[in-house]
């Protein structure tokens, strides 16, 4: 009974329905006609490790930025990591790359949401009780305010309702994907959304939905997930994130049960997504995949100049915070559309003269 009203709480708009056929023709382009050299799509690929990384974890209040995260697992390899933040890092850049790299292998199973999450805190220490099984206690969703009071957003499912929901939501989605009846875009946010709001974790579930949200984009044949970051797109949108999420949860499990807003939602970052990589398949131009602020930085570089952080900050009148400039150089250098010079504090940057 409950599998029966997630094909029913979603309302098939123009809108919706314009952002799938959108999605969808971009797909194919990707799929008919892929010129991006095999090296920009290696160092794409590593770099979005990297940002969906570092995107998801700051979702959930880490603050590490994309160039300490790369930094920081260049040195990894392996070694237990200190702090909360770096072992949250750990994990989910770990969760990640396999998902990247074994999406065929990987099925939309209970075994298998459940190794993710064992995956993504493999290396937090107030985790090692409760990783790779689902919640014991309540897990209410709540908001504090600043004088530290306390709201309920949400009431998720109770543990004792977890593994037969998780089942049902499971079970319904692979026989819709597997009969073709609904679209694969539908079922994926359909699932997605009822992962939330059973919350089936006491810790992580922000982050595995973005994982699985990866992989079943994978298999449904979206094959430019691992070189255009979907978690950074949310990272950014984060507030209509929330807010979409919060509008379809107030009718969950009533009568007039809708989750159009959180459908629209992630559409519409599907569809950003899916733009980023056209303009990635045309003319090999990576610089085509940054954001509005990264873009402004790399423009600063026209006619040959080489600036250091500081003096970027001064060029952008100081509307852009520094660790985002930071970032953005960062990601500027991985592309190589900088080069770095020099080390420490007196470091400036520099465009290449080629990205191959």
């Amino acid at each position: 009974m409950a599998q029966n009203r997630f094909g029913k709480r979603i309302a098939l708009t123009q809108a919706i329905l314009g952002k799938i056929a959108k999605i969808d023709e971009l797909k194919g382009l990707w799929q008919g006609s892929v010129r991006v050299s095999p090296q920009i799509l290696g160092r794409l690929k590593s770099w979005v490790i990297i940002t969906s990384t570092g995107a998801s974890t700051r979702i959930e209040g880490a603050r590490m930025t994309d160039e300490e995260i790369a930094r920081f697992l260049r040195g990894f390899k392996g070694k237990r990591p200190k702090s909360r933040d770096e072992q949250e890092v750990a994990g989910y850049a770990d969760l990640i790359g396999r998902i990247f790299d074994n999406w065929k292998t990987i099925k939309l199973t209970e075994g298998w949401i459940l190794q993710f999450h064992g995956m993504l805190l493999k290396f937090s220490d107030k985790d090692r009780v409760h990783k790779g099984t689902y919640k014991s206690a309540p897990n209410t969703v709540v908001m504090v305010n600043e004088k530290g009071e306390q709201a309920v957003l949400f009431e998720p499912t109770p543990p004792y309702l977890v593994q037969g929901e998780m089942r049902s939501a499971i079970e319904w989605a692979n026989r819709e994907l597997e009969n073709g009846e609904t679209h694969p875009l539908l079922v994926i946010a359909n699932f997605i959304f009822e992962f939330l709001a059973i919350h089936p974790f006491a810790d992580g579930n922000g982050r595995v939905s973005r994982a699985l949200t990866n992989l079943l984009l994978l298999r449904a044949g979206y094959a430019y997930v691992p070189y255009v970051s979907l978690d950074e797109i949310i990272e950014r949108t984060k507030s209509e994130y929330y807010l979409a999420l919060r509008a379809a949860q107030k009718r969950h499990k009533t009568k007039r049960e809708d989750v159009t807003p959180w459908v629209s939602y992630l559409l519409s970052a599907l569809t950003e997504q899916a733009e980023r990589a056209r303009a990635l398949m045309e003319n090999d131009q990576p610089e085509k995949l940054l954001s509005e602020k990264q873009a402004a930085v790399y423009r600063l570089f026209d006619g040959g100049k080489e600036l250091a952080v500081a003096e970027i900050h001064l060029l952008l009148k100081k509307t852009v915070p520094l660790p985002t400039i930071k970032q953005a150089l960062s990601r500027l250098t991985k592309l190589k559309l900088l080069e770095r010079i020099g080390q420490g504090r007196g470091t400036r940057y520099r465009r290449t003269a080629s990205i191959d």
